[in-house]
């Protein structure tokens, strides 16, 4: 290459550097406000309580969100409330504000910016232990027995939509004991989170008898979110998934 071409070559360069999209900068001073209920496996504070902030909040989701913070450089806080019905408005409302962990539903995704998956879950019918109850294949066939739900929740929802009407708990473990109690006859929940429920009740042999829908959980955050924070929360959490983040090997308590 003559000296010519190497000094325009190089001259490409440097202008080609200039061109690169800068990185935005957020304010010193900024901050997401998280928030999150009791989920278990995936958030849940020390002792089941209905509040916990920070350090006091554990879970597979609640791991994988911290990290992914703390890699992102993003400042946040974290606090666990009741019921989730007022933190998904809070996140609605405020700016800044974020929610996990949550389903990405048709109606739910031009509400809010999304980084995710963070994990995997599905929404399914079970029976009480000596049930009757055969294995379902389809909502439609469910519509002619007593359903219990958690009010607001992801399942709920999708029961809602499908034109059944469900007797919603304002928590999803109390459907446990009406279920066993045959207050109501099948419980619409969460796989793995019902699993969590029912060992710490101590009650055994309850039963899928449908698998409604298979669904991943995200970290929502409110529309006004600058698009910087949400880049850089996806980037940092698809590192960690290369890592086993959100696995069965990392996270055992999943599977």
């Amino acid at each position: 290459m003559s000296v010519n071409a190497a000094w325009f070559a190089g001259l490409l360069a440097v202008f080609s550097l200039f061109a690169l999209p800068a990185q935005a900068e957020l304010p010193p001073d900024y901050k997401v406000v998280l928030q999150t209920e009791n989920f278990p496996p995936f958030n849940m504070a020390d002792g089941e309580k209905n509040f916990a902030r920070d350090a006091n909040i554990q879970g597979v989701s609640t791991t994988i969100v911290r990290e992914m913070f703390k890699r992102a450089g993003i400042n946040y806080t974290m606090t666990l409330r009741f019921p989730w019905s007022r933190v998904y408005d809070d996140t609605l409302a405020n700016a800044n504000y974020g929610l996990f962990s949550t389903s990405m539903s048709e109606a739910r995704r031009p509400l809010f910016k999304w980084v995710g998956p963070i994990a995997k879950v599905e929404g399914v019918l079970l029976a009480a232990p000596g049930s009757k109850i055969e294995n379902l294949s389809s909502l439609e066939e469910a519509a002619k027995y007593r359903i219990g739900a958690y009010k607001d929740g992801a399942v709920s929802q999708a029961l809602e939509r499908a034109g059944l009407q469900a007797t919603n708990a304002l928590r999803d473990q109390e459907n446990i004991a009406k279920l066993t109690g045959g207050k109501i006859d099948l419980w619409a929940t969460t796989d793995p989170v019902w699993r969590f429920h029912a060992r710490q009740a101590g009650v055994t042999g309850l039963r899928t008898v449908l698998v409604i829908d298979r669904s991943d959980m995200y970290l929502a955050l409110n529309l006004q979110t600058p698009d910087e924070v949400v880049t850089r929360l996806q980037q940092a959490l698809d590192q960690m998934k290369n890592e086993g983040y959100g696995t069965c090997n990392k996270h055992p308590e999943l599977c």
